[in-house]
């Protein structure tokens, strides 16, 4: 069921269909899937069952405070920043244009992004993992550098570890015996953190997805938008409004994709493309006890949201490093009246000014990756990073557009489809968790 756009695609340029006199039929209805999404059932997935027993959920223990703030990488984060950008250069952006025109990425892709084993490093080494402490500012280089390639594509990779670094963080014993041994494997689970709704002036505090209690546990009814990868993932945490005694409050739990009651519809949007976003509909699914994620505690799901608008900020920034990178080049080589463009002081400034914003957005969005890694207060921080990334990023997508002209309005040219993924920045909810 999940493949139906793509078989109805195949089958409108069949000869067959042809001689049989049934080709504007079928191209009216793969026109219309293509525009209004097909409702389907959930992913075909694994059965997930624990392959250990655990006495106490693992956890990555808080990075030692040096009592400095320095940006310069560690020998080990510097090695992972390298591979990531050289994927990001050599696999992410060739494939961006095609992945954004066909709202999917490149067969094969994902899974050679998974074998770079962004996962491990967010998963105790007791776990099958490679982490010996929490390693959030890592993963914001990991971010930053995947997003310079292509931001949709971006959060398409990332939208797995975010599943499994909640685990880490928040699961419970039985949780992280069930879950995380597909993470470590050969073949990562597509996964999705699902708290966006569509809804105007959205605050993730207060969704909309109303979980209630059940004599066995929970039952929930909703909608998500915007899940990446929803139409393959396996594995879903999804946020909901709880009942209890003193109550709503918002929590965290776990759906699988062959929960009954759980159905997929395709929701192509301006920007972000190549992540497959789609909506994720929730009709009366029963889940267990053990469902819940971080024992419902309002801590833990504040805390969701903060890494979560911490690693868009760090997306944020390796997009709009993409754009100057781009720009520069440009305005120094395109030339009118007899010389280059950049000698216009109007266009002098605007570059000045996106490399200084972005040095801004960098160092806030680092500091706060910092203390969090630490287990310092970073509320401040994340919320400064957040409005510098919802802000500045937009200028600067729109900056980009402006500096090549009429060329910046033109597929031809990656700045159009940068600009349209960076107003992603200051709307979107969950997806990606440093």
């Amino acid at each position: 069921m999940g493949l139906g756009l793509s078989a109805l695609t195949r089958l409108a340029g069949s000869k067959v269909i042809e001689r049989a006199g049934l080709r504007k039929p079928v191209q009216n209805l793969v026109s219309a899937g293509t525009r209004n999404g097909f409702r389907v059932a959930g992913a075909a997935g694994r059965t997930f069952k624990s392959a250990q027993k655990l006495g106490k959920p693992a956890r990555l223990a808080p990075a030692e405070d040096t009592g400095l703030f320095d940006l310069t990488p560690s020998e080990d984060q510097q090695l992972i920043v390298e591979t990531v950008t050289e994927f990001a250069a050599e696999q992410l952006r060739p494939a961006a244009a095609d992945a954004d025109a066909k709202l999917q990425a490149p067969e094969g892709l994902l899974s050679r992004a998974a074998e770079l084993g962004i996962t491990l490093v967010g998963i105790p080494e007791e776990l099958g993992g490679v982490g010996t402490e929490r390693s959030v500012v890592t993963n914001a280089l990991v971010a930053e550098a995947l997003a310079h390639g292509d931001l949709g594509l971006a959060v398409a990779v990332l939208a797995p570890s975010a599943v499994s670094t909640a685990l880490v963080s928040y699961g419970d014993e039985q949780q992280q015996a069930d879950y995380l041994p597909a993470f470590v494997g050969e073949n990562v689970p597509a996964a999705a953190l699902a708290l966006q709704e569509r809804t105007a002036l959205f605050d993730p505090f207060k969704p909309a997805t109303k979980a209630r209690r059940t004599p066995k546990g929970y039952q929930l009814d909703g909608v998500k938008s915007l899940v990446p990868r929803a139409a393959d993932a396996e594995l879903f945490i999804v946020s909901a409004d709880l009942e209890g005694p003193a109550g709503t409050s918002p929590a965290l739990f776990l759906v699988e994709s062959s929960n009954s009651g759980v159905t997929i519809e395709s929701e192509p949007a301006m920007g972000l493309r190549g992540a497959a976003t789609g909506k994720l509909h929730l009709e009366k699914v029963v889940l267990p006890a053990g469902a819940l994620l971080g024992g419902g505690k309002t801590e833990v799901f504040t805390e969701v949201v903060r890494l979560s608008r911490l690693g868009w900020a760090a997306l944020a920034a390796g997009t709009a490093k993409a754009v100057l990178d781009y720009v520069v080049p440009y305005v120094n080589e395109r030339k009118a009246f007899g010389e280059p463009v950049s000698h216009r002081q109007a266009v002098a400034f605007s570059v000045a000014d996106i490399a200084i914003e972005l040095e801004g957005l960098r160092l806030v969005t680092l500091r706060a990756a910092s203390r969090a890694e630490q287990g310092k207060p970073y509320a401040r921080e994340v919320a400064l990073a957040r409005k510098l990334a919802a802000d500045k990023g937009m200028q600067i997508g729109s900056a980009g557009v402006q500096l090549l002209g009429g060329h910046g309005f033109v597929k031809e040219h990656p700045v159009e489809r940068w600009y349209r993924d960076l107003r992603a920045i200051g709307v979107m909810e969950g997806a990606v968790l440093l």
